[in-house]
């Protein structure tokens, strides 16, 4: 395969900004076993832990929905109302049951992507309108993937189900021969059990189908190295653009370079190679700051504008090479070459005063250029 044809296949893993965009407009995985088992199942612990409170709503509602007063019965005018406090009556028995149900949808967006509200998802998708998008979705791996949930759906609950029903089947029989109270109560539980029966299988099917809903919209999402590297431009810049700037950014701080060579005090060179020019101001500066440097055709330049500028420079090899290699621009000059610095610039007050006799000598200088004795 060559590499434009790989270069098309999604093979790399989706960009943190491709994640966010996705979620930004409401593409999220979704699991819908996973939703409809955390309903269902907090609905029936909800019924099992509020059983006595739902059945003494339930038992009164029924009493006043089947002995309604004697006054109702002779004035027709007020049924409307008593029908009315009838369904109040009602939804306030069976409220705690709704909220928990109610609450539960929520355990699915959370668990899955969080909840995330967006208005582009409800935007209308006219892709969908496509004849062969709907064939790809009714054929395709989308479809068998349905498919084999539905079957599996149908295999875990209907094998819960039969199980529990095969192992209750003598209580239902005996329910024939048991007092009223006695066998609606245990009616009851058998149908508890067999609504916990079917939560648990609902369950498992939910801890099936959430990772592979998780993993599939992550594989939906996968980029190619086209896409990938058209992204990190994007975000990062151009290479080229990247470039063109580091290279203005340069050109700007040799610029600002030059224009401070004229209000230097010296110019240490190599004497080709390297040129460092030094400022010291006492009073302002606790040490000598290195105001511009320089390699071969920079350095060139620094010594050009210097002399230009009746700037002095002094010819020190190993305190330019030093200075060069540890000195940063607009910093003062490191710990270990103050001697050697003073000295220079001692000797460049000694220029600046000297008129007539002889021209005084530049002291011999003790520089150790890599630090420690030994090489950088």
């Amino acid at each position: 395969m060559s590499e434009n044809e790989q270069s098309g296949e999604k093979t790399e893993l989706p960009t943190e900004k491709r994640l966010r965009d996705a979620r930004e407009q409401g593409n999220i995985p979704r699991s819908r076993e996973l939703a409809t088992a955390a309903v269902f199942t907090s609905g029936v612990l909800a019924i099992y832990a509020l059983a006595g409170h739902i059945g003494n709503g339930a038992r009164s509602w029924l009493k006043a929905a089947l002995a309604p007063e004697p006054a109702l019965l002779r004035n027709s005018d007020l049924l409307f109302g008593h029908a009315g406090w009838l369904l109040l009556k009602l939804m306030v028995a069976i409220s705690p049951l709704v909220a928990v149900c109610v609450l539960a949808s929520f355990i699915s967006p959370v668990l899955m992507g969080g909840l995330r509200f967006s208005n582009k998802s409800l935007v209308p998708d006219f892709k969908r309108l496509n004849p062969m998008s709907g064939l790809k979705r009714q054929y395709g791996p989308e479809a068998l993937a349905e498919l084999a949930k539905s079957l599996l759906r149908v295999l875990f609950v209907g094998t819960a189900a039969g199980l529990s029903i095969w192992h209750g089947i003598d209580g239902l029989r005996g329910l024939l021969h048991q007092p009223l109270e006695a066998a609606a109560r245990n009616g009851l539980g058998f149908t508890l059990q067999l609504l916990l029966a079917t939560a648990g299988a609902m369950a498992v099917l939910a801890a099936i189908d959430a990772p592979y809903q998780k993993w599939n919209w992550l594989r939906k999402l996968k980029m190619t190295r086209e896409e990938l590297k058209r992204e990190l431009k994007e975000s990062e810049g151009s290479p080229e653009v990247k470039g063109r700037i580091r290279q203005m950014q340069m050109q700007l701080s040799q610029r600002q370079m030059m224009e401070a060579v004229p209000s230097a005090d010296v110019v240490v060179v190599n004497p080709t190679h390297y040129a460092v020019a030094l400022k010291y101001e006492g009073g302002r500066m606790s040490a000598p700051t290195v105001v511009a440097r320089g390699v071969d055709e920079m350095a060139l330049r620094i010594r050009q504008v210097a002399d230009g500028n009746k700037v002095a420079i002094v010819s020190a090899p190993p305190l330019a090479r030093a200075l060069y290699r540890e000195g940063q621009l607009g910093k003062e000059i490191p710990v270990r070459l103050y001697s050697a610095v003073a000295q220079v610039l001692s000797y460049v007050y000694q220029l600046r005063q000297w008129r007539t006799g002889p021209m005084p000598a530049l002291p011999p200088l003790e520089v150790d250029e890599f630090g420690k004795g030994g090489r950088a």
